[in-house]
């Protein structure tokens, strides 16, 4: 399947300011699954654009502006060939299929701070014993306990549109019972890492097949989970799917606050940000021969 990705986000200001350098990670990320056909990124007003890759591996485009300006777009384009199989057969090691199971050495010395609970923020010991809910039995299947898990995260929080930057705390929104879907793949990942596996954040884009005109669309945010054998295993708890078959990974990262899209200030006061507007379209396009 190729599929065309369009993400544009503009900024209104209530008169011309000075652009702070912006951190951009927009660029899908190509793996097994995924290849970069073609990618185009442009800023309005003109950028010098740097590329450099973050600890992760990530592509990090940072922009740098010359001029004032009252209004900021970025345009970020994408065609990609997507393989990924809709009914995913994991081959996961004969020695992790039975949880609770040991990561060898190699793999805790890696996985290293990916597969351990976030004790300095408050609320740790709710969440880990909401995620102890999902263990029925002292030898369950590994995936099926995770599957279980990312199904039901839905069952006690409800998903809902959130503007504010940032991302809820898990405990937050456990006691809200509502989030965005970088707030329920927060939850979900520091609930596998109270149970003992190695998790990790990923931002991107979200192919809906019945996605309106009118909708301005939004990026994404989902979980992989480390399992020998199987690799990294995606898990999207905001639409309760297992594997990459609609979904387009740009980063990953140990928290969803280092992969943010578009980051960035400016020089000026406080009441000259007017408004932000963010619109993604993936679409479905026919492979050329």
């Amino acid at each position: 399947m190729q599929l065309t990705i369009k993400h544009r986000t503009h900024y209104q200001y209530a008169r011309p300011i000075a652009l702070q350098p912006h951190r951009l990670i927009v660029t899908p990320r190509d793996s097994g699954e995924l290849f970069t056909v073609q990618r185009s990124l442009e800023c309005v007003p003109p950028a010098e654009v740097t590329w450099s890759a973050d600890v992760f591996g990530n592509l990090i485009a940072t922009a740098t502006f010359a001029e004032r300006t009252s209004e900021l777009t970025i345009t970020s384009e994408a065609v990609v060939d997507h393989t990924a199989p809709e009914w995913p057969i994991f081959a996961i090691s004969p020695d992790a299929h039975s949880y609770p199971f040991a990561y060898t050495l190699d793999d805790v010395i890696d996985l290293g701070a990916l597969a351990q609970p976030d004790w300095l923020t408050p609320g740790g010991q709710q969440v880990g014993a909401w995620a102890r809910r999902f263990v029925l039995a002292l030898k369950t299947d590994s995936l099926s306990l995770l599957k279980d898990l990312n199904s039901g995260v839905l069952g006690d929080v409800r998903y809902r549109v959130r503007d504010e930057e940032g991302t809820q705390s898990p405990a937050s929104t456990l006691e809200l019972g509502s989030g965005s879907c970088r707030d329920i793949a927060a939850l979900f990942i520091e609930a596998a890492r109270h149970l003992g596996f190695g998790a990790r954040a990923v931002s991107g884009y979200f192919f809906d097949p019945g996605q309106k005109d009118e909708d301005a669309g939004s990026t994404h945010a989902w979980a992989e989970v480390y399992l020998p054998g199987a690799g990294w295993i995606a898990f999207d708890p905001s639409n309760r799917h297992v594997g990459g078959s609609q979904l387009v990974p740009v980063a990953f990262a140990r928290f969803n606050r280092q992969i943010m899209p578009v980051t960035g200030g400016y020089i000026g006061a406080p009441d000259d940000f007017e408004r932000m507007d963010v619109s993604v379209r993936v679409k479905s396009t026919t492979r050329q021969p």
